[in-house]
Protein backbone atom coordinates (compact mmCIF):
# COMPACT_ATOMS: atom_id res chain seq x y z
CA UNK A 1 0.00 0.00 0.00
CA UNK A 2 1.24 3.10 -1.25
CA UNK A 3 2.12 5.47 1.98
CA UNK A 4 0.42 8.61 2.34
CA UNK A 5 2.87 11.37 1.33
CA UNK A 6 3.83 14.53 3.41
CA UNK A 7 2.15 17.85 3.04
CA UNK A 8 2.47 21.88 4.10
CA UNK A 9 1.28 22.04 7.45
CA UNK A 10 0.03 25.31 9.77
CA UNK A 11 -0.18 25.44 13.73
CA UNK A 12 -2.62 25.89 16.40
CA UNK A 13 -1.25 29.39 18.13
CA UNK A 14 -0.09 28.27 21.57
CA UNK A 15 -0.16 31.69 24.23
CA UNK A 16 1.24 32.75 27.21
CA UNK A 17 0.10 36.11 28.62
CA UNK A 18 2.99 38.20 31.38
CA UNK A 19 2.63 41.32 33.00
CA UNK A 20 4.57 42.71 30.30
CA UNK A 21 2.71 41.34 26.93
CA UNK A 22 2.34 37.64 25.22
CA UNK A 23 3.93 35.48 23.50
CA UNK A 24 2.39 33.23 20.82
CA UNK A 25 4.28 30.37 19.94
CA UNK A 26 3.74 29.79 15.94
CA UNK A 27 5.87 26.67 15.99
CA UNK A 28 7.23 25.12 18.85
CA UNK A 29 8.76 21.68 19.75
CA UNK A 30 9.93 21.99 23.59
CA UNK A 31 7.81 19.43 25.26
CA UNK A 32 6.23 21.36 27.59
CA UNK A 33 5.58 23.38 24.46
CA UNK A 34 4.33 21.36 21.32
CA UNK A 35 2.68 23.02 18.48
CA UNK A 36 -0.06 21.14 17.12
CA UNK A 37 -0.79 20.69 13.21
CA UNK A 38 -4.03 22.31 12.30
CA UNK A 39 -4.99 21.14 8.84
CA UNK A 40 -5.14 17.79 7.16
CA UNK A 41 -4.98 14.28 8.17
CA UNK A 42 -2.52 15.05 10.52
CA UNK A 43 -4.24 17.61 12.14
CA UNK A 44 -4.24 17.68 16.07
CA UNK A 45 -1.19 15.53 16.14
CA UNK A 46 2.46 17.68 18.13
CA UNK A 47 5.10 18.49 16.07
CA UNK A 48 7.40 16.13 18.06
CA UNK A 49 4.97 13.11 17.41
CA UNK A 50 5.12 13.97 13.50
CA UNK A 51 8.86 14.41 13.62
CA UNK A 52 9.00 10.80 15.95
CA UNK A 53 6.93 9.09 13.02
CA UNK A 54 7.89 10.58 9.71
CA UNK A 55 12.04 11.58 11.21
CA UNK A 56 14.11 12.68 7.82
CA UNK A 57 10.70 13.23 5.79
CA UNK A 58 10.09 15.90 7.78
CA UNK A 59 13.05 17.85 7.93
CA UNK A 60 15.69 16.31 5.44
CA UNK A 61 18.38 13.86 5.39
CA UNK A 62 21.43 16.25 6.47
CA UNK A 63 19.50 18.14 9.02
CA UNK A 64 17.90 14.60 10.58
CA UNK A 65 21.47 13.66 10.74
CA UNK A 66 22.71 16.71 12.85
CA UNK A 67 19.46 17.79 14.95
CA UNK A 68 17.93 14.73 15.27
CA UNK A 69 14.46 14.19 16.22
CA UNK A 70 13.99 17.41 17.81
CA UNK A 71 12.74 20.05 15.25
CA UNK A 72 15.39 22.66 15.56
CA UNK A 73 13.90 25.89 14.51
CA UNK A 74 10.77 27.77 16.48
CA UNK A 75 8.95 30.67 15.26
CA UNK A 76 7.05 32.92 18.70
CA UNK A 77 5.45 36.69 17.35
CA UNK A 78 5.87 38.72 21.08
CA UNK A 79 3.46 41.33 21.76
CA UNK A 80 5.22 43.86 24.32
CA UNK A 81 3.03 46.39 26.12
CA UNK A 82 4.99 46.95 29.20
CA UNK A 83 9.00 46.39 29.94
CA UNK A 84 10.00 42.84 29.08
CA UNK A 85 11.98 41.14 31.69
CA UNK A 86 16.09 41.28 30.71
CA UNK A 87 17.42 38.16 29.51
CA UNK A 88 20.18 36.44 27.84
CA UNK A 89 20.51 33.26 26.03
CA UNK A 90 24.01 30.72 26.32
CA UNK A 91 25.84 29.20 23.68
CA UNK A 92 25.47 26.02 21.83
CA UNK A 93 28.17 24.07 24.18
CA UNK A 94 27.12 25.99 27.54
CA UNK A 95 23.68 24.72 27.11
CA UNK A 96 24.63 21.11 25.53
CA UNK A 97 27.34 20.71 28.76
CA UNK A 98 25.33 22.14 31.18
CA UNK A 99 21.76 21.63 30.36
CA UNK A 100 21.32 19.51 27.61
CA UNK A 101 19.51 21.80 25.22
CA UNK A 102 20.29 23.58 22.15
CA UNK A 103 21.68 27.18 22.25
CA UNK A 104 19.48 30.22 21.65
CA UNK A 105 20.72 31.76 18.50
CA UNK A 106 18.25 34.54 17.83
CA UNK A 107 16.75 37.08 15.29
CA UNK A 108 14.23 39.62 15.94
CA UNK A 109 12.34 41.11 13.04
CA UNK A 110 9.72 44.44 14.21
CA UNK A 111 6.87 43.69 12.96
CA UNK A 112 5.27 46.71 14.50
CA UNK A 113 6.89 49.75 16.44
CA UNK A 114 4.61 52.44 18.94
CA UNK A 115 6.38 55.43 19.41
CA UNK A 116 7.33 54.60 23.24
CA UNK A 117 8.79 51.32 21.53
CA UNK A 118 12.58 50.65 22.79
CA UNK A 119 14.72 47.80 22.43
CA UNK A 120 17.96 47.23 24.95
CA UNK A 121 20.60 45.03 23.15
CA UNK A 122 23.87 44.24 24.51
CA UNK A 123 25.88 46.97 26.53
CA UNK A 124 26.42 50.85 25.46
CA UNK A 125 30.62 50.15 26.75
CA UNK A 126 32.44 47.34 28.10
CA UNK A 127 31.34 46.65 31.63
CA UNK A 128 31.92 43.63 34.04
CA UNK A 129 29.91 41.08 35.45
CA UNK A 130 30.71 43.02 39.11
CA UNK A 131 28.78 46.27 37.41
CA UNK A 132 26.15 44.10 35.57
CA UNK A 133 25.42 41.84 39.09
CA UNK A 134 24.75 45.35 40.83
CA UNK A 135 22.88 47.39 38.34
CA UNK A 136 20.48 44.22 37.87
CA UNK A 137 20.12 44.02 41.96
CA UNK A 138 18.84 47.64 42.16
CA UNK A 139 17.42 47.48 38.59
CA UNK A 140 19.37 50.65 36.80
CA UNK A 141 20.93 48.02 34.76
CA UNK A 142 18.90 50.09 31.74
CA UNK A 143 21.35 52.32 31.90
CA UNK A 144 24.39 50.22 30.92
CA UNK A 145 22.41 49.05 28.14
CA UNK A 146 22.68 49.89 24.31
CA UNK A 147 19.28 51.14 23.53
CA UNK A 148 17.75 51.16 19.52
CA UNK A 149 14.57 53.29 18.84
CA UNK A 150 13.27 50.36 16.39
CA UNK A 151 11.27 50.71 12.86
CA UNK A 152 8.60 48.57 11.50
CA UNK A 153 11.10 46.23 9.20
CA UNK A 154 14.58 46.54 11.06
CA UNK A 155 16.09 42.83 12.03
CA UNK A 156 18.39 41.74 14.75
CA UNK A 157 20.51 39.11 15.39
CA UNK A 158 20.46 38.53 19.13
CA UNK A 159 23.99 36.51 19.60
CA UNK A 160 24.35 34.46 22.63
CA UNK A 161 25.50 35.96 25.76
CA UNK A 162 23.71 39.40 24.47
CA UNK A 163 21.33 41.08 27.38
CA UNK A 164 18.55 42.20 25.75
CA UNK A 165 14.73 43.21 26.20
CA UNK A 166 11.84 45.16 24.71
CA UNK A 167 9.59 47.59 26.20
CA UNK A 168 6.69 50.03 25.01
CA UNK A 169 4.47 49.41 22.23
CA UNK A 170 6.06 46.69 19.93
CA UNK A 171 5.64 43.72 18.08
CA UNK A 172 8.54 41.38 17.35
CA UNK A 173 8.61 38.05 15.27
CA UNK A 174 11.19 36.16 16.78
CA UNK A 175 13.53 33.35 15.10
CA UNK A 176 15.22 31.16 17.32
CA UNK A 177 16.55 27.84 17.68
CA UNK A 178 14.40 25.02 19.83
CA UNK A 179 15.66 25.70 23.23
CA UNK A 180 13.86 27.15 26.33
CA UNK A 181 17.03 28.52 27.48
CA UNK A 182 16.06 31.99 28.51
CA UNK A 183 17.94 33.28 31.95
CA UNK A 184 16.48 36.24 33.69
CA UNK A 185 18.55 39.16 34.92
CA UNK A 186 16.23 41.87 35.77
CA UNK A 187 12.64 41.65 36.44
CA UNK A 188 12.34 45.75 36.90
CA UNK A 189 11.30 45.01 40.43
CA UNK A 190 8.24 42.29 39.27
CA UNK A 191 7.72 38.78 40.23
CA UNK A 192 9.32 36.31 38.72
CA UNK A 193 6.75 34.23 36.45
CA UNK A 194 7.37 30.07 36.53
CA UNK A 195 5.66 30.24 33.35
CA UNK A 196 8.40 32.57 31.98
CA UNK A 197 11.70 31.26 33.49
CA UNK A 198 12.81 28.38 34.89
CA UNK A 199 13.69 29.87 38.31
CA UNK A 200 17.31 27.85 38.24
CA UNK A 201 17.92 30.12 35.05
CA UNK A 202 18.78 33.15 37.18
CA UNK A 203 21.77 36.32 36.77
CA UNK A 204 24.34 34.30 39.32
CA UNK A 205 24.04 31.21 36.80
CA UNK A 206 24.51 33.56 33.56
CA UNK A 207 27.60 35.86 34.62
CA UNK A 208 30.21 33.52 33.14
CA UNK A 209 28.80 33.48 29.55
CA UNK A 210 27.57 36.90 29.05
CA UNK A 211 29.24 39.07 26.63
CA UNK A 212 30.48 41.89 28.90
CA UNK A 213 32.21 43.94 25.55
CA UNK A 214 30.03 47.03 24.13
CA UNK A 215 27.22 45.55 21.59
CA UNK A 216 27.79 46.13 17.59
CA UNK A 217 25.23 45.54 15.37
CA UNK A 218 26.37 43.19 12.48
CA UNK A 219 25.14 45.52 9.91
CA UNK A 220 23.61 49.38 10.37
CA UNK A 221 19.99 48.66 11.11
CA UNK A 222 17.93 49.76 8.40
CA UNK A 223 14.70 48.02 7.27
CA UNK A 224 15.55 47.39 3.73
CA UNK A 225 11.82 47.49 2.54
CA UNK A 226 12.92 48.36 -1.22
CA UNK A 227 14.53 45.16 -1.24
CA UNK A 228 12.76 42.09 -3.25
CA UNK A 229 14.60 39.29 -1.54
CA UNK A 230 16.86 39.87 1.61
CA UNK A 231 19.17 37.62 3.76
CA UNK A 232 18.77 38.85 6.73
CA UNK A 233 20.75 35.88 8.80
CA UNK A 234 22.58 33.09 7.70
CA UNK A 235 24.04 30.86 10.54
CA UNK A 236 25.15 27.70 11.05
CA UNK A 237 21.73 27.16 12.89
CA UNK A 238 19.50 28.51 10.36
CA UNK A 239 19.14 31.30 7.53
CA UNK A 240 16.19 33.55 7.44
CA UNK A 241 15.45 35.22 3.82
CA UNK A 242 12.66 38.17 3.64
CA UNK A 243 10.89 37.89 0.10
CA UNK A 244 8.82 40.68 -1.05
CA UNK A 245 6.27 38.30 -2.88
CA UNK A 246 5.38 39.83 -5.98
CA UNK A 247 5.44 36.79 -8.13
CA UNK A 248 4.82 33.51 -8.01
CA UNK A 249 7.52 31.38 -7.16
CA UNK A 250 8.95 28.23 -8.46
CA UNK A 251 10.90 26.32 -5.50
CA UNK A 252 12.83 23.79 -5.42
CA UNK A 253 13.48 22.36 -2.06
CA UNK A 254 16.06 19.85 -2.86
CA UNK A 255 18.58 22.07 -3.71
CA UNK A 256 17.85 23.30 0.79
CA UNK A 257 18.24 19.54 1.45
CA UNK A 258 15.65 20.99 4.15
CA UNK A 259 12.26 21.83 5.50
CA UNK A 260 11.38 25.06 4.61
CA UNK A 261 9.30 27.56 7.15
CA UNK A 262 7.30 30.77 5.58
CA UNK A 263 6.29 32.79 7.97
CA UNK A 264 3.33 35.68 7.01
CA UNK A 265 4.62 39.06 8.10
CA UNK A 266 1.97 40.74 6.13
CA UNK A 267 -0.60 40.50 2.92
CA UNK A 268 -1.02 36.46 2.08
CA UNK A 269 -0.32 33.93 -0.25
CA UNK A 270 -0.35 29.47 -0.81
CA UNK A 271 1.77 26.98 -1.53
CA UNK A 272 0.99 25.18 -4.72
CA UNK A 273 1.90 21.26 -5.52
CA UNK A 274 1.03 19.01 -7.88
CA UNK A 275 -1.02 15.89 -5.73
CA UNK A 276 -2.06 13.20 -8.23
CA UNK A 277 -2.22 15.25 -11.43
CA UNK A 278 -4.45 18.10 -9.30
CA UNK A 279 -3.08 21.66 -8.14
CA UNK A 280 -3.41 21.58 -4.24
CA UNK A 281 -3.27 25.00 -2.63
CA UNK A 282 -2.77 25.68 1.09
CA UNK A 283 -3.03 29.60 1.94
CA UNK A 284 -0.54 31.09 4.34
CA UNK A 285 -2.63 34.27 5.99
CA UNK A 286 -0.47 37.16 7.61
CA UNK A 287 0.61 36.23 11.19
CA UNK A 288 0.65 32.46 10.21
CA UNK A 289 3.97 30.71 10.20
CA UNK A 290 4.17 27.22 7.95
CA UNK A 291 6.04 24.18 7.55
CA UNK A 292 6.62 22.73 3.95
CA UNK A 293 8.87 19.33 4.52
CA UNK A 294 11.41 18.20 2.80
CA UNK A 295 9.26 15.64 0.90
CA UNK A 296 7.68 18.23 -1.05
CA UNK A 297 10.59 18.91 -3.36
CA UNK A 298 8.87 20.79 -5.90
CA UNK A 299 5.72 23.52 -5.34
CA UNK A 300 5.30 26.78 -5.96
CA UNK A 301 4.65 29.66 -3.71
CA UNK A 302 2.60 32.60 -5.27
CA UNK A 303 1.12 35.81 -4.00
CA UNK A 304 -2.59 36.15 -3.13
CA UNK A 305 -2.52 39.86 -2.09
CA UNK A 306 -0.35 42.85 -3.59
CA UNK A 307 1.29 43.49 -0.93
CA UNK A 308 2.79 40.48 0.96
CA UNK A 309 5.77 40.17 2.89
CA UNK A 310 7.21 36.61 3.63
CA UNK A 311 10.60 35.13 5.98
CA UNK A 312 11.66 31.92 4.67
CA UNK A 313 13.45 29.78 6.98
CA UNK A 314 16.09 27.21 6.00
CA UNK A 315 18.53 25.08 7.73
CA UNK A 316 21.82 24.47 5.67
CA UNK A 317 23.39 20.76 5.99
CA UNK A 318 25.89 20.92 8.88
CA UNK A 319 29.48 18.79 8.97
CA UNK A 320 30.37 17.24 12.05
CA UNK A 321 34.17 17.86 12.85
CA UNK A 322 36.47 15.28 14.62
CA UNK A 323 37.47 16.81 17.91
CA UNK A 324 40.93 15.17 17.91
CA UNK A 325 41.93 16.16 13.96
CA UNK A 326 39.17 18.31 12.60
CA UNK A 327 38.62 16.17 10.11
CA UNK A 328 35.04 15.79 8.81
CA UNK A 329 33.12 12.73 10.29
CA UNK A 330 31.01 10.80 7.64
Amino acid sequence: MEEKKLYPFRFCTLQDEYVWGTDEFKLADLGYRDSLVRDGWLAGNAVSEVMDTYLDRVVGDNVYKFWGRQFPVQVKHIRVRGKMPLRVHPDAETAEQRYDFLGREKLWYVLRAGKDARLGIGFERDTDASELFFACSDGSVERLMHIVVPEEGQFFHIRPGTPHFASGDVELLEISESSPLDFCLCLWGGELSTDEFDPSLDLPSALDFIDYKAWTAPEAPHSHEGDIVRKLIDIPEFTVTKLQLTDPLHIYSEKFDSFILYSCVRGEASVQLEVLGQTARFPLEAGQTMLVPAECPDFFLVPTDRDTLILETTVAPREEKDSYTGATVA
